[in-house]
């Protein structure tokens, strides 16, 4: 993968850079390993005071300057699984979180969906929430106990209630205006999304929504780690393709030139999913929709007011799955 930090990055080595600029009396701002505006701004003028470009990302040079010759650091991320990386990738998007906060993130009713939880947002509406929490309750009853004390009853009662009777508690729970759940059931909850055996009760989860894509891209004829992950954020997001919009891509495929190049074709396939299947969305959400699938087919662009690089910051290429 591409060896370079910029805005977005996060993790480890995103904590480094900002622990150095401190150190450098250039950055001041929290060092939590994720690299926003306030870290760039460091990054460039301490770029501006050893003569390097100034475009606020670093790379081999900037690395170098900032850690005395030592070699760039690889991203840990890149080390883990396509799965793993596409869960980071989807669940950032999701939540506006990178791993592992995403995985604590917790939201009201704001969509008719009732509670939305976790990485990739499982909530109670569509009832993927629910195998979640009974799983958790089944392998860790003690842990989840200890956590929620005397309101463990109650958290028993709702997934275990039918689904008007749980979407009515999570509207009784919550600020009607912002969405957000009162305490303690939001501190409880995030407590409970920051624990290692709920977290991998969602990557467990999420595993199969990545058969289900890589299945997707056997389908289409994509062969490359983006097009694993545009059909898992498909998979996230959209639920599915229909049989009517996979008519469409496959007659968009059809026309597509016979000069392209291997890598040229993969790309412009999955510009062409991503399109058609934002059309297919909600008339109220087709260019968000747009946006955030053409980011993940070109491999970088904005989303939610977030700059994504694929390469850089999920180790996610153009290359074989």
């Amino acid at each position: 993968m591409t060896n370079a930090y910029r805005r977005g990055s996060t993790g480890a080595e995103v904590k480094t850079i900002q622990t150095r600029l401190a150190g450098l009396g250039l950055y001041s701002g929290d060092t939590d390993g994720i690299f926003g505006g306030g870290t760039e701004s460091a990054v460039k003028n301490f770029q501006r005071k050893n003569g390097l470009d100034v475009d606020g990302i670093v790379g081999e040079d900037t690395w170098k300057k900032l850690f005395h010759g030592e070699k760039l650091l690889e991203p840990e991320i890149g080390k883990q699984t396509l799965a793993y990386r596409c869960l980071a990738l989807t669940g950032t998007i999701e939540t506006g979180k990178p791993i592992p906060h995403c995985f604590a993130v917790v939201s009201g009713d704001f969509d008719g969906q009732g509670l939305s939880f976790g990485a990739l947002q499982w909530n109670l509406g569509q009832g993927s929430l629910q195998p979640l929490f009974q799983e958790m309750a089944e392998k860790y009853p003690s842990q989840l106990e200890s956590i929620c004390h005397d309101y463990f009853p109650e958290l028993k009662a709702i997934f275990t209630s039918d689904k008007d009777d749980q979407l009515a508690w999570v509207r009784s729970v919550q600020d009607q205006q912002r969405f957000s759940l009162f305490e303690p059931w939001k501190g409880l909850l995030t407590t409970l999304g920051r624990t290692a055996e709920f977290q991998n009760i969602q990557i467990g989860a999420a595993g199969m929504l990545f058969s289900d894509a890589k299945d997707l891209c056997a389908e289409y004829g994509l062969w490359s780690e983006r097009g694993v992950a545009l059909m898992f954020d498909i998979k996230t997001q959209n639920g599915s393709i229909s049989p009517l919009v996979k008519s469409q891509i496959m007659a968009d495929f059809s026309r597509l030139g016979g000069d392209l190049s291997k890598d040229e074709t993969e790309e412009a396939r999955l510009i062409i999913v991503a399109n058609r299947r934002a059309e297919a969305s909600n008339p109220r959400w087709i260019e968000d929709v747009r946006k955030r699938k053409v980011a993940i087919a070109c491999g970088e662009g904005m989303v939610h007011g977030n700059y994504l690089h694929l390469e850089d910051q999920f180790g996610i290429g153009l290359k074989p799955f």
